[in-house]
């Protein structure tokens, strides 16, 4: 059967990587390519200078866009936009912004083997939805675990640094290709950025699926 690559690159604190995630997986459905997809997550940190804590949410973002008040309209945009596809974002239970590394390397190693798409899923949840704190690493066991993976093999990876050298490396990569926001998905030979329409995504999807450059 032909396949259709498609690659995700995202950070776990864009909420618009959230969005656009479940537009391309509505968009997938209604082009009827579940069975020919095969959906790659590539890193991305919109902070990789983020302490390994984090920081408090609030103070963050106050700073970064000025005013609490600018960064409470922006999350108002955001909820409202996820309302829209079915996600619920609940910004006033979120105390921190996470660092972000860890995630993406659990998710990096786990790839290799299995489909991630519903940790993904879970981790993006637990962020804007639960208000957990997705840079600890307890935190991202449970959401493995629950996500039907090996506890053991989670605590044994998570308490080492293996990834950090290939997710940087995926991370340059990305840049170096010219990513330089996120959500930006590739289906195929062709790059779609933001969390665009669903329409848009389905006829990005069926020209793919269409085209014979499509590889076997």
């Amino acid at each position: 059967m032909e396949q259709l690559n498609i690659e995700i690159t995202y950070d776990f604190i864009c909420p618009w990587c959230w969005i656009g995630g479940e537009k391309l997986k509505t968009a997938i459905a209604e082009a009827g390519a579940e069975a020919k997809a095969k959906v790659v997550f590539v890193p991305y940190e919109l902070n990789p200078g983020m302490p390994a804590e984090g920081l408090n949410r609030k103070e963050y973002r106050s700073a970064k866009f000025g005013s609490w008040a600018r960064s409470q309209a922006m999350d108002d945009q955001v909820t409202e936009a996820g309302r829209a596809v079915g996600l619920v974002f609940n910004y006033p239970i979120i105390e921190r912004t996470p660092n972000t590394l860890a995630a993406h390397r659990l998710v990096w190693m786990l790839q290799q083997k299995a489909d991630v798409s519903h940790l993904v899923e879970r981790i993006f949840h637990a962020y804007f939805s639960a208000g957990q704190d997705i840079g600890d690493i307890a935190v991202l066991t449970e959401l493995a675990v629950t996500a039907g993976f090996d506890r053991a093999e989670i605590d044994t990876f998570l308490s080492s640094d293996s990834g950090l050298d290939e997710v940087r490396a995926i991370e340059e990569s990305a840049i170096a290709r010219g990513v330089n926001s996120v959500p930006s998905v590739r289906v195929g030979m062709d790059v779609v950025s933001g969390a665009q329409s669903v329409a848009l995504f389905r006829a990005t999807l069926q020209e793919n699926l269409n085209s014979d450059s499509m590889p076997a």
